[in-house]
């Protein structure tokens, strides 16, 4: 019997990621009516925004009729139309929570949402039974699935008609008990530009789980037309795109302006198109060469951009692609050292060899070391921070370049006095090719990612950590 009335509401499940939703269904002598599956109302009460691409019916004459147990690698929603069923749902995902088990029955005014994993299994109690589930894949033979057997005795179903007197196929009979079964591993995370300095540093953080993968150019090329075919992308929950054109002053070449736009904004749209039509999460590292650095003080994450340069440009350009999609992180940073050569490695070989150099003085920001910028992302990932923009950077008091120039030399021993401040002008007045503008001020407010609880290192602190190591 439909119990009709009902507020909208959601009971939680010891499973992480199951609940059940009680549905409103409204009746009279006529029959019944009922909103099965309603995206903003239902997303308001925490429902994940699955993005469901396909409705299937299973009708089942008979009361009795056992399915199951089934774990698949994409998230459903589950409802009857007309009957009553007895659900058992088995976690079959990798975690401390495999083997959980979860039991409730189904009418037209209950329904519950499945998370990509859970094996799930169903009896019907009453004949000419239909249920209906929404899911956000479609099937597909390359898919990974994992099977319970329906008696196995370690989850041990309690079954309200015994499992002797149903009708099941013979092959859930034949699935496997929960000690021989596959666990459903995590969707995938592709970290790309994983031979660039962040890249490196990114492999450093999240390390080599099976389910984390690594891609250097050479191996994804994001310029190719099958870049859509060249993953079963509904398998990867995040991509983070380490790779970038950052050559500056070579961008405002012909050639280094194609090279720019091509790596910073048509490599960036395809895969937002990807991670749109897929539901990925897209992780994009972003520039203070967005704003043109004549702020007083320091930039939000929502100040308006004013790019100066064609890296800028096409910066800004490749943040307004990745900040339309509903999953994003845009890392907004500034002054970046990594492996490999880069400024703070070159004012110490100076300091080292006897060179006085000429530093500008008139460029505010903070360094930024990739190893932190890693760690932020991994933090934003792992802690859910709500989508959107950040910065990160090194906190502490803003310094200009001579500055950071001085810090090294002392910090290797040397004589700060060695290093002299000059103007931008005077420093690029004798560059043989061009060179782009430079934001004066590139100093990031960080109170938005402090706000999700994490930590922001010091910059100064930092530097001394990088040149003992």
């Amino acid at each position: 019997m439909v119990e009709f009335g009902k507020a909208l509401s959601v009971v939680e499940t010891p499973i992480p990621g199951l609940v059940v939703f009680e549905l409103p269904v409204h009746g009279d002598a006529r029959g019944w009516f009922k909103e099965n599956w309603q995206r903003e109302k239902m997303t308001a009460l925490g429902l994940p925004d699955f993005g469901p691409v396909q409705n299937n019916i299973s009708f089942n004459d008979t009361a009795g009729t056992t399915r199951g147990i089934h774990a698949e690698p994409w998230d459903k929603w589950v409802s009857v139309a007309t009957g009553r069923i007895f659900g058992a749902w088995v976690d079959l995902r990798e975690g401390p929570t495999f083997g959980a088990v979860f039991t409730t029955e189904l009418d037209p005014s209950r329904a519950i949402f499945v998370p990509r994993g859970v094996g799930n299994s169903y009896q019907t109690l009453e004949p000419d039974t239909a249920y209906t589930y929404l899911v956000n894949d479609h099937w597909s033979p390359d898919a990974s699935y994992s099977f319970l057997n329906l008696a196995d005795e370690t989850v041990a179903i309690d079954w309200p008609i015994p499992l002797a007197d149903v009708q099941i196929s013979p092959k859930d009979l034949a699935h496997p008990r929960l000690a021989d079964v596959t666990p459903i591993a995590p969707k995938k995370v592709l970290v790309l530009g994983a031979g660039g300095q962040l890249g490196l540093a990114l492999r450093a953080e999240l390390g080599d789980a099976p389910h984390i993968e690594y891609a250097t150019r050479a191996e994804i090329d994001l310029a190719t037309d099958d870049l859509r075919t060249a993953r079963r992308w509904r398998d990867y929950d995040t991509i983070i795109n380490a790779a970038a054109y950052t050559a500056v002053d070579a961008a405002e070449t012909v050639e280094g302006r194609r090279v720019a736009w091509a790596s910073n904004v048509t490599a960036v749209t395809s895969l937002a198109a990807i991670a749109a039509e897929s539901g990925i999460t897209l992780v994009h590292v972003s520039s203070d060469y967005v704003f043109d650095g004549t702020s007083p003080g320091a930039y939000s994450e929502d100040a308006p951009l004013c790019p100066l340069g064609v890296y800028g440009q096409t910066k800004a350009a490749g943040d307004a692609v990745v900040g339309a999609l509903p999953r994003h992180y845009i890392i907004r940073t500034s002054w970046v050292i990594g492996e490999g050569g880069n400024f703070v490695r070159t004012m110490a070989s100076l300091a080292e060899r006897g060179v006085d150099p000429k530093v500008v003085d008139d460029q505010v920001g903070r360094l930024t070391f990739t190893t932190d910028i890693a760690r932020a992302i991994r933090h934003l990932l792992s802690s859910r921070a709500p989508y959107g923009t950040y910065n990160v950077t090194g906190a502490g008091d803003p310094a200009s370049w001579a500055d950071i120039s001085r810090a090294v030399f002392a910090l290797t021993g040397h004589d700060p006095q060695r290093v002299t401040g000059v103007s931008t002008e005077e420093y690029y007045a004798t560059a043989a090719g061009p060179v782009a503008p430079r934001p004066r001020n590139s100093v990031l407010d960080l109170s938005k990612i402090e706000a999700t609880g994490w930590r922001v290192p010091v910059a100064s602190v930092s530097l001394a950590e990088y040149l003992a190591g």
